[in-house]
């Protein structure tokens, strides 16, 4: 059945607690990471979403901008990475029985008044995917006060956590330019970013390929 992610965080916080020395090496065995779940446009359209980030970032002096692939998040979470395998498992089995779709993206907007973004029209498959990762959510939870972020608004990011006149300029000049594109979503990433690390890399890429799995009775509590 395997261990529960919040039970080992409090057996990792008792052990810390009454055996400092321990502290280093458990800490060292037992470390985070943050994840994330995405669907990533085809190249071409990564690289005509890049140009766009590039030219914000460089117009309003928003170098964070440029950083970070163009994707749609599903999930964010952070878990042991002792879990990693376990969840790159069940990913596995959800992505196979999931069919590919298209993905449709057109114009921008804005969390005023701090992000500016693609805007994502076909959002109905995209938010079913989502519900269908739920289940699995015990495994991305580390313990109550960490819980998976699942978006039921996905958009393609273009810039976050801009300044008053960042975002009140760059809304000005992207809400009156126009974008759009298309892609099929065929596969999902699931990038990983470990503590001190800058960027996210891939832990495993994963499929859509409308395949019917029968779990195992095993792999039910997995």
């Amino acid at each position: 059945m395997g261990c529960n992610p919040e039970f080992v965080g409090k057996w990792i916080l008792w052990l810390v607690k009454f055996d400092p020395p321990m502290k280093t090496e458990i800490l060292s065995e037992y470390a985070t990471a943050d994840y994330l779940l995405v669907i990533e446009p085809h190249e071409a359209l990564r690289e005509e979403i890049m140009q766009v980030k590039k030219y914000f970032g460089e117009t309003y002096n928003c170098a964070a901008s440029v950083t970070g692939r163009p994707n749609i998040t599903l999930v964010r979470f952070q878990q042991y990475e002792m879990i990693e395998q376990r969840i790159v498992h069940r990913l596995h089995l959800l992505a196979t029985a999931h069919a590919s779709f298209m993905v449709e993206l057109h114009g921008f907007g804005s969390l005023p008044t701090h992000s500016i973004f693609i805007n994502v029209t076909t959002k109905t498959q995209i938010v079913e995917l989502v519900k269908a990762i739920r289940p699995i959510q015990h495994l991305l939870k580390i313990d109550r006060d960490r819980k998976p972020h699942f978006i039921t608004a996905p958009y393609i990011s273009i810039a976050r956590k801009l300044l008053p006149w960042q975002y009140e300029k760059g809304w000005l000049e992207m809400s009156n330019t126009h974008f759009s594109g298309m892609f099929v979503a065929d596969h999902l990433l699931l990038l990983r970013k470990r503590e001190g690390e800058k960027k996210y890399t891939t832990v495993k890429k994963f499929q859509l390929m409308n395949v019917r799995v029968i779990a195992t009775q095993g792999e039910l509590f997995v």
